[in-house]
């Protein structure tokens, strides 16, 4: 009976999105509010089992004064658990992981400086409530602190957000938070590479809990893909898959597009990863129906935490653009849909955060599970790597690939 009544709540959301207008699509908060409404509280346990991985969410007790703050700033705030299991010879690696999304601030009419200012202003008021909250690692969403221009493939003013990874105004602006909040922090923004002939890339800066700048990982994977075409800017990145042993655990960068990629996931955990986040932006017609699976597959095949963070909101251009798909010329490229969550290794996952609001999502986790899940399920141990390697090997040289046809 539970059974048949989740198919037919989840039916009924599908059928919703599918009558529904663009606008009225883009209202939907979150199929997660669609299912609390629908079912009561043992309904709702047999459906958290079935689709979290868990009965009970083990929600986190925030502070009256965060709940306060993102209430007065329009933004959702909300904290979740992920307790591991208690060891006799290992004492708990707890840590407090948060994201944000968040919309733009004012139009992207706007002089650079003041749209870049006034996301300064409204991310702020999220870091504060991460901080305030004990959030140990902190990432930002892909390019956070501008417009997602890439899509219109003009180069002016866009590039004028780019720049430089140590003293760019993105890093310096962060500084001052991770110091006062002893917090790593992930900065996902347009880099000026000024070493290297002012070239452009997709980068993720890490920052350590001193407001020193570790190191960055570029985007290694380029969409081109609709309206997402982003060669116009820059090309995959040169800095593999490089894993920040921080005071706080071992911690990747998956960026957006490199999660569609599954040796990109593997090759973060080899080196070591057990947190990765995967700092986004796609919107609703394009990718909403994976976005939910990717990062949580990741999580499972890899036995490490995946935080997938995506921005929310529809960004309009001044000048249309097209997409040599056929379509009419357009001055946005859809609505981000948010939906952040984190997702542990053993599968479970939090509920996502909006599709509509800006918001923080605060998990608590415990790095031990880590290695509890790769002791359980041993896929580290069962995966054959060199067999991949060798047919790999192969198949990059040409060679004939193992197909057997009838005969």
């Amino acid at each position: 009976m539970y059974r048949k009544k989740y198919v037919d709540i989840l039916g009924y959301y599908i059928y919703f999105l599918i009558t529904m207008d663009s606008t009225e699509k883009q209202n939907i908060k979150s199929i997660d509010e669609i299912i609390v409404k629908s079912l009561n509280n043992e309904e709702l346990q047999e459906f958290n089992r079935i689709y979290y991985g868990r009965v009970d969410q083990h929600h986190l007790a925030l502070k009256e004064s965060s709940i306060k703050l993102a209430a007065s700033n329009h933004f959702e705030i909300s904290g979740y658990d992920f307790p591991g299991r208690s060891e006799e010879t290992r004492s708990p690696r707890k840590i407090r992981i948060g994201v944000i999304q968040h919309s733009i601030a004012i139009s992207t009419n706007k002089p650079i400086k003041q749209q870049r200012e006034a996301i300064f202003n409204k991310v702020s008021k999220l870091i504060e409530a991460a901080g305030e909250e004990g959030v140990n690692v902190l990432c930002l969403q892909e390019a956070w602190s501008m417009p997602f221009a890439f899509c219109t493939r003009e180069k002016t003013p866009w590039c004028e957000f780019a720049e430089n990874i140590t003293d760019g105004l993105s890093t310096q602006f962060l500084k001052p938070f991770a110091i006062k909040y002893n917090m790593v922090i992930i900065s996902p923004i347009l880099e000026r590479d000024e070493l290297r002939g002012d070239l452009i890339w997709n980068t993720a800066v890490v920052m350590n809990e001193k407001g020193i700048v570790m190191g960055s990982h570029r985007k290694n994977h380029i969409p081109r893909v609709g309206d997402f075409n982003e060669s116009t800017y820059y090309f995959e990145g040169n800095t593999g898959h490089p894993v920040f042993d921080t005071k706080y655990g071992k911690i990747a960068i998956n960026i957006c597009y490199g999660r569609h990629h599954p040796l990109n996931w593997l090759m973060f955990g080899l080196n070591g990863a057990e947190v990765v986040f995967n700092p986004s932006a796609t919107v609703s017609g394009l990718s909403e129906h994976l976005w939910a699976i990717e990062a949580r597959n990741a999580a499972i095949a890899n036995s490490y935490f995946t935080c997938a963070v995506n921005r929310v909101g529809t960004e309009v251009f001044p000048n249309e653009f097209t997409s040599g798909d056929g379509k009419p010329a357009h001055n946005d490229f859809g609505h981000f849909y948010g939906s952040s969550y984190v997702t542990a290794p053993d599968g479970t996952r939090t509920p996502s955060l909006s599709r509509t609001m800006d918001g923080l999502l605060i998990s608590q986790i415990d790095l031990n599970m880590c290695r509890q899940i790769k002791d359980k399920w041993g896929f580290a141990m069962t995966q054959r790597l060199d067999m991949y390697a060798r047919s790999l090997s192969n198949y990059i040289d040409g060679k004939e690939i193992q197909l057997v046809k009838d005969k």
